[in-house]
Formats: structure tokens, C-alpha cells, sequence
């Protein structure tokens, strides 16, 4: 994957079991998210107008991560829909490229002063396909 986040992870991302806990690896994948979208997009959104919102979120943990792992989050667009697209994340560790848990994000566009949704702009669509060196017809056809 082409872009590549590194995490740092903090004391109370911690649980009594030692290993990240569940709930923090949704905060850690919007960090790398939101890192993704800006490097994709750049300055082609403006937040104040028109954003991205999460209609669905899936993640599948193999296995704990712990304090002491050095992670990064790996992030990709895997498919291109007409209002939505879906990201693919990944927690890796970095030294040894083992994946501890993988997600499938749908972000959907999202009119902020009609509170709707909306179709994914050209530009958009563009952008993300060129990120991800991709035609937009390859993005549209997969999952």
C-alpha cells in the first residue's frame, strides 16, 4: 500500500490485559485516515462545505498489538462508488510487516449544510485514483 502512517501509541491506549484495547484501533485508523484523505485529496475538500462521514466499519484482530510495538497503518481505497468509497486499513507492525488487524471503512460524501449525502465529485474520484495509481474504471470494479 502506498501510504503509510506510523502510530505512536500512547500509555492509556493500554488495557489491564496489556494489549491495545479493541476500542483504540478505530481512533488509530481515522488518524491514518485523515493523513490518507489530505494526501490524496490535498486542498481539494473544504470541511466547512462538504465532508466524508462513516456509514459502516469492519474490523477483523488476528492479534493483540502491545505498547512496545512499533505500528504503522497502512491505507488504500479499494473501491470507488457513486456517493461512497471504501478505504482498507491495516495495523502492521513496522519491523516485521506482521499484520495485527485489518478494516474496511465505507466513507460516504456528506453536504454539510443540507446534512445529505452526495455524489463523490469528479475530482474527488480523480485524486483518489491517481493516488492510488489506479484508473477510476479499476476502482469502480472492485471490493
Amino acid at each position: 500500500m502506498k501510504h503509510t502512517y506510523p502510530i505512536q501509541l500512547r500509555f492509556s491506549d493500554v488495557d489491564q490485559l496489556g494489549h491495545v484495547n479493541n476500542s483504540v484501533y478505530f481512533s488509530l485508523y481515522d488518524l491514518a485516515k485523515t493523513a490518507y484523505l489530505t494526501a490524496a485529496l490535498g486542498d481539494g475538500m473544504d470541511y466547512r462545505h462538504s465532508s466524508l462521514v462513516i456509514a459502516n466499519i469492519n474490523a477483523n484482530f488476528f492479534v493483540p498489538v502491545y505498547f512496545t510495538d512499533q505500528l504503522d497503518i497502512q491505507t488504500a481505497v479499494v473501491r470507488l462508488g457513486h456517493k461512497s468509497f471504501t478505504l482498507y486499513q491495516r495495523a502492521v507492525v513496522r519491523d516485521t510487516g506482521l499484520i495485527k488487524c485489518e478494516c474496511r471503512t465505507v466513507m460516504v460524501a456528506f453536504d454539510v449544510k443540507t446534512q445529505q449525502s452526495f455524489p463523490l465529485p469528479d475530482a474527488w474520484r480523480e485524486a483518489l485514483a491517481r493516488f492510488e495509481g489506479r484508473t477510476v474504471e479499476e476502482l469502480e470494479g472492485e471490493l
